[in-house]
């Protein structure tokens, strides 16, 4: 079985968010897939099972399944248009968020994902001590909450407490942004202790609550988002009624074998 480790968001090798990605004929055990999730210690390892661009595919953390994710859905994407189906333009997965297509245009990957309508929110002290500041206003998606800070620079020098991080009441990560400046509308960074992904480098899903969340705050559809985490990266934003397109490049790191024989065991 190969697996194919892809960083997404990025054109440059060791910049964007990584994914490993593993294309097949058929499911593993969800036990042998987090077991796999684990080993590879990324954000996010992908499965994909499916031909002649369809697909079904699930995501994993190294704490457990999770039901969206953006990064690793590109570098499946990618995957399947450069290594597994070269040729193809599109892209269309069954996920447990529902359908989800990916065209490829040029250098880029457009990913047709849900919006995420967001709400004023007023958290308790705890999102206020876990990052150490106080927040200038929240907001929260269906599940997460979003902290916004005056300045790109209070994003940039953010360090959180992870462990406060990890008692949060709410959601199952915390999102942290702020105004951009230069060519960026707006800047951020994700974070999820809770399923031991403390920080996560560029975080697709997450800008699905805050195209909602800026769009209300710019009065725009269309914006350039940076995430501003230490590897950092770049991700296009296009709202079209209930449903926002995220674009972004992604490289090819490498390729590995995994012994079929070992997942048998």
């Amino acid at each position: 079985m190969r697996f194919y480790q892809v960083d997404a968001f990025t054109d440059t090798v060791f910049k964007g968010n990584p994914a490993a990605v593993c294309v097949s004929d058929s499911w593993l055990s969800d036990d042998i897939m987090l077991k796999l999730a684990i080993e590879n210690n990324l954000s996010e390892t992908a499965f994909a099972v499916g031909r002649d661009g369809r697909y079904g595919l699930r995501w994993f953390t190294p704490g457990g399944e999770i039901d969206l994710c953006g990064h690793a859905t590109l570098a499946t994407a990618f995957t399947i248009m450069n290594h597994v189906e070269p040729g193809i333009a599109h892209v269309d997965f069954d996920t447990a968020s529902g359908h989800l297509g990916v065209d490829r245009e040029g250098d880029e990957y457009i990913l047709d994902f849900p919006l995420i309508r967001t709400s004023e929110y007023t958290p308790e002290d705890d999102i206020r001590d876990a990052i150490g500041c106080e927040p200038v206003c929240c907001a929260i998606g269906y599940r997460d909450p979003i902290a916004l800070l005056p300045t790109d620079r209070d994003v940039i020098d953010l360090h959180p407490d992870i462990t406060k991080l990890m008692n949060l009441k709410d959601g199952l990560g915390l999102f942290v942004t702020a105004p951009g400046s230069g060519e960026y509308d707006f800047v951020s960074r994700a974070f999820w202790p809770k399923i031991n992904v403390p920080e996560d480098p560029v975080c697709g899903s997450m800008h699905c609550s805050l195209a909602d969340f800026w769009s209300k705050r710019l009065n725009k559809t269309k914006m350039l988002a940076y995430e501003a985490s230490p590897r950092g990266g770049v991700v296009g934003i296009e709202i079209v009624g209930d449903r926002v397109r995220l674009s972004g490049k992604a490289v090819l790191f490498a390729t590995f074998e995994v012994d079929d024989g070992i997942l048998m065991r």
